[in-house]
């Protein structure tokens, strides 16, 4: 049986990699072909477009319904009717937002952008908000990032005299709603080949085939739109923000959008920048999921994500700085609110211990920081987890789940109970009545146990490779930043070394949240930070296996290479304890 490591995880590490894979590409080193072996990656022409980063933007017009939409955007541009943008209020939804709006502005259409209120309104089309903007003179409403389970309220608009354009990414529940045009890659009937987009590639896809068009059939004279190289930047933040597979079109559009990000030309994301610290050309997708991404989303969370709308779409830095400054503000409130709310669950969740979900209410709990508080419980316990703000009648949640459970196929099986939902498959919202809530707890219960079995799922690290750290230098670092940008899909690569001696190890930051090590292996002598493992100082062997990602600690204008250590355990010997 495998050792656990000292956070009670299950090491797992991959085969090497074939000898005949690694003789067919002599001119690559064997690290490299290990790595892309590991992702599945073997195919000549897939290792080699792989490793260049070949553009692999396919046809817009090969997404179901994108002729249909394509169409009624052009004639509402000619007509000069209203067009109302209507987005969602996480990084995803609001980059779309920026991005189709100013698509759309370019191309001569009279258009303005619909966020709803995350409590007032709540995720995806709203009766209400329909109301408004019919009386408003809306004529067409495109949605961006949400709308593919709002089959009722797109009736309801279709009904007060309101065309549809739903652009989504989100799974697909029984019916499609009745739109003039549904553009999801994940419809079943829908023959594109990339199925990964998130909300703003799928809102990228629609910009690029509206511009192809419109460079044929121009509908107006003067300058058109020559290229959509300047909206990456915004694709790029949406894409990682929502953790969508980083492979394919993902993968082209975050690196094209990084190399954006890295020369920032919009003010707001030059505001932003500074306000999380990020000098221009540190910008990787470690720093849009963890410092720009939440700063966005905390608008959402906590006010309204009209500022980071107004934030990322201001014209220069006197209006994008103070924006910047209100969602710098925000976020830390969010960290602070989020950690609260997450001490209150703690006796919930030991009431449960028994449960193979996880899931806890308070109407304290505010319903911009319920998917944070599951996500958080998740990642600790490795059990899928609800958090719901309970609320006088109707109460509204977030889930976050793991690999072996799909949380919205879950929900699909009690949605009797519930009001709305939607999600994927680690992560979804819905909403229910106080009256249905404790027999939809009952039944999503059982619904866990049926599917991750009487022996729960244990939390396991996938190793990609062991290295011995005495060998390892800049070159090496070079090699494994050829597979970049890493994320869902394509995750950053896990090393592990054996027999590591601890010269120093130390809790660091507010309240020894972190660990500062100081770990050596022959000759080398290496620094290495554990982020959220400060509780491990006390206990550390003389001697330990660590796995890490190889990583910079870039400080002052010197670079270095540091260990960014994921997890620890007492030196093992050969190895023959992992899986």
């Amino acid at each position: 049986m495998p050792v656990k490591s000292l956070t009670n995880k299950v090491w797992r590490v991959l085969p090497k990699v074939p000898p005949a894979f690694v003789h067919r590409f002599p001119q690559l080193p064997p690290l490299l072909l290990q790595l892309l072996y590991n992702r599945g990656i073997t195919h000549p022409n897939d290792v080699l477009g792989f490793l260049r980063r070949e553009l692999t933007f396919d046809n817009p017009f090969r997404l179901r319904d994108m002729n249909l939409a394509v169409d009624r955007v052009r004639r509402a541009i000619r007509r000069g009717e209203n067009i109302v943008v209507y987005g969602d209020f996480d990084a995803d939804g609001v980059t779309s937002s920026v991005l189709m709006a100013g698509v759309l502005k370019r191309l001569g259409a009279r258009v303005r952008v619909y966020i709803p209120h995350r409590i007032d309104e709540g995720y995806g089309l709203n009766v209400k908000a329909m109301r408004k903007l019919a009386a408003a003179g809306t004529h067409l409403l495109l949605t961006v990032d949400c709308g593919i389970r709002s089959v009722e309220e797109v009736a309801y608009a279709r009904s007060l005299g309101m065309d549809v354009i739903v652009t989504d990414h989100h799974s697909v529940g029984e019916r499609l709603p009745p739109a003039l045009a549904v553009i999801n890659p994940k419809r079943e009937d829908d023959p594109y080949p990339f199925k990964g987009l998130a909300g703003v590639g799928v809102a990228y896809k629609l910009a690029q085939a509206l511009t192809r068009v419109e460079r044929q059939l121009p509908l107006r004279r003067g300058p058109g739109i020559e290229d959509l190289e300047e909206y990456l930047d915004l694709v790029a933040l949406g894409t990682v923000a929502d953790i969508v597979p980083l492979v394919g079109e993902n993968r082209t559009l975050v690196h094209r959008g990084l190399e954006r990000l890295n020369r920032p030309a919009r003010p707001g994301i030059l505001a932003l920048m500074e306000a999380a610290g990020i000098r221009p050309g540190n910008v990787d997708t470690m720093a849009i999921g963890f410092m720009l991404a939440p700063r966005i989303n905390a608008a959402g969370r906590l006010a309204s994500a009209g500022l980071a709308f107004k934030l990322l779409s201001a014209r220069d830095l006197g209006e994008a700085l103070p924006l910047a400054s209100q969602l710098n503000t925000l976020n830390r409130q969010r960290q602070y609110l989020t950690q609260q709310a997450v001490e209150r669950a703690r006796a919930q969740i030991a009431a449960q211990e028994d449960n193979p979900i996880y899931i806890v209410e308070d109407e304290d709990f505010l319903p911009g920081i319920v998917g944070l508080i599951a996500g958080q419980i998740t990642t600790a316990t490795y059990r899928p987890t609800l958090a719901i703000h309970l609320e006088e009648e109707m109460s509204r949640g977030s889930a976050r789940s793991i690999p072996e459970f799909h949380i919205t196929r879950a929900l699909d099986r009690v949605s009797h109970h519930l009001v709305r939902y939607g999600g994927h498959a680690a992560a979804a919202g819905f909403t229910v009545t106080n009256d249905r809530l404790p027999a939809f707890k009952e039944e999503l219960v059982q619904v866990a146990r049926e599917v991750l079995g009487e022996e729960l799922p244990e939390p396991v690290v996938t190793v990609d490779a062991e290295l011995d750290l005495d060998r390892v230098d800049w070159t090496t670092y070079e090699h494994i930043q050829r597979l970049a940008p890493f994320g869902e899909a394509n995750p950053q690569p896990v090393f592990l070394s054996r027999n590591v001696l601890v010269q120093e190890g130390r809790a660091v930051g507010s309240e020894g949240k972190h660990l500062k090590l100081t770990l050596a292996q022959g000759r080398r002598v290496w620094p290495g930070i554990a982020f959220k493992l400060g509780h491990l100082a006390s206990r550390l062997p003389s001697r330990v296996d660590v796995i890490y990602h190889l990583g910079v600690n870039d400080w002052n204008g010197q670079r270095a290479l540091q260990l960014v250590v994921l997890d620890i355990r007492e030196a093992q010997g050969d190895g023959g304890d992992v899986e």
